[in-house]
């Protein structure tokens, strides 16, 4: 059996994500074999694994940063909302059906066997798993059916680091009040407390952490600074936040309502001079260089919210001058036509934005799988991606296809006999269901050469590596902070 350890935070986006992962790290680095696992994860920003199957990009993260191939066992149950008051409920990577919040509460209980027995398959493959809550556990309301909280760490005999936002404020009423709403035998599996976020003197806070230990009679394993990191967001927190200023190359992405997988553009944001804004609002689009569409966990509902606030009309009037780009959901926009006969979504049909085209039916099975590949011969800006080699994941409900010839594929997927074409552009419209399009080597470098010598500005990496190699510089650093700031001893007892 592996040892585990939980941690569960005071509200969502307290950093419990971040946490698992470095400790994962922490614990791989230490030669021990970590695993992530979230019982239950809602969110959009999803992956598709080796064997073609579904689950949060936030436990592929943690994997990543643990060092191991993700696997739909540490995620057993995704939820992707739809709208405000349902989502599509995903069991063990695949579609289970969609359901309103009220049905699935009343539902869940029945999900407890798919945790365990994909919690004990992962057992067998590591020494310490480390176990995400979601939300926060004193949500009194729901804690009577939880399988991811308190309810989790129940079955799994967990103990438990409860961790706190300092930079939202109130750090010392989120931890005593989350204790304090917690039944004993809870309390009791609560074994420290975690403040995060933290800037400025370590020692102001001396006082306030003696009372916190006193009043809770737990101690405080942990102020961890706030750590300039480059790693996803779990959700769309953290879209809310990104940077609004304009950089020497600035990329708009559009901030649909039900925006999905917008990890697809992070690695934009990690190359210096380069602003990736996120646009709501016609007057957040400005005058970028680029425009991205993403995927859309609603395309139709989304296509309609754009033509309604007059983000349609504004990308269409900037069209050709300044490329546009849109990957999955967004790449369906693009089109002439959207078609969902089986009630996918909205039912009936509606126009796309007539860039590209082609057309879209949306069908009921979904399409989840890993691809290689590379550019087609592409003309107009990005002339210079042609050949380069891509890698990344489908996953959509539709099938797209042109409706004439003028447009040509952007991306050629598989090799030699097995090769699919997939994607079109057209006068600087470019469109692909491929997740991940722009992560391998330095694709995302070489199209922000291109839109910078566009607008005739010397723009320089300073960049030496590719993206993974990045990335894994970033979980070394957030161990590193973890190590300075957590009492890693006090932890390691706790297992």
């Amino acid at each position: 059996m592996a040892k585990v350890i939980m941690v569960q935070g005071t509200m969502s986006d307290a950093g419990k994500s971040l946490l698992v992962a470095g400790l994962c790290r922490i614990f791989k680095q230490d030669g021990y074999r970590a695993a992530p696992f979230k019982s239950q994860n809602m969110a959009l920003n999803s992956f598709v694994t080796d064997e073609g199957l579904e689950m949060g990009r936030a436990q592929v993260m943690q994997a990543m940063a643990a060092g191991i191939t993700p696997s739909v066992l540490m995620n057993p149950i995704l939820l992707k909302p739809t709208n405000d008051t349902g989502s599509q409920v995903i069991v063990n990577g695949r579609v289970l059906g969609n359901m309103s919040a009220r049905d699935y509460f009343s539902y869940k209980k029945k999900l407890v066997p798919d945790i365990l027995k994909a919690y004990h398959e992962l057992e067998k493959q590591a020494d310490i798993i480390v176990v995400e809550g979601a939300g926060s556990p004193a949500e009194i309301n729901l804690k009577a059916n939880d399988i991811v909280n308190m309810g989790l760490a129940k079955l799994l005999d967990a103990p438990v680091l409860l961790v706190g936002d300092i930079d939202r404020g109130g750090v010392f009423a989120q931890l005593y009040g989350t204790v304090m709403l917690l039944e004993p035998e809870e309390k009791e599996r609560i074994k420290g407390l975690v403040i995060n976020k933290f800037r400025g003197d370590r020692s102001i806070l001396d006082s306030g952490v003696a009372m916190l230990q006193e009043k809770c009679g737990i101690p405080v394993a942990g102020v961890v600074p706030f750590m300039e990191l480059s790693l996803e967001d779990e959700d769309g927190l953290g879209v809310e936040q990104k940077q609004k200023e304009t950089g020497l190359v600035d990329l708009a992405v559009i901030r649909f309502p039900r925006i999905s997988n917008f990890t697809d553009f992070h690695v934009f944001e990690q190359l210096p001079g380069v602003s990736v804004r996120y646009a709501g609002r016609v007057e957040e689009l400005k005058n970028p260089d680029m425009i991205l569409l993403p995927g859309s966990k609603n395309t139709m509902g989304d296509l309609l919210w754009m033509r309604r606030n007059g983000l349609e009309a504004a990308i269409k009037k900037r069209a050709g001058r300044v490329p546009v780009w849109g990957i999955c959901g967004g790449f369906q926009m693009l089109g002439k036509r959207i078609c969902d006969p089986d009630n996918m979504e909205n039912g009936g049909e509606i126009r796309g934005m007539e860039l590209l085209p082609e057309e879209t039916v949306l069908k009921p099975q979904k399409v989840r799988t890993q691809v290689r590949g590379r550019f087609g011969n592409l003309e107009g800006v990005f002339a210079r991606l042609s050949g380069m080699e891509l890698s990344g994941y489908e996953i959509h409900m539709g099938e797209t296809q042109g409706t004439g010839n003028e447009a040509l594929p952007s991306v050629v997927i598989g090799m030699a006999a097995q090769e699919k074409e997939d994607g079109a552009y057209l006068n600087n419209v470019y469109g692909s269901y491929v997740h991940g399009i722009f992560d391998e080597g330095n694709i995302a470098v070489r199209i922000i050469e291109i839109l910078a010598g566009r607008k005739g500005v010397c723009w320089s990496a300073e960049y030496e590596s590719d993206y993974a190699t990045f990335r894994e510089s970033q979980y070394d650093r957030l161990a590193q902070g973890l190590r300075e700031h957590m009492d890693m001893e006090f932890v390691y007892g706790l297992l």
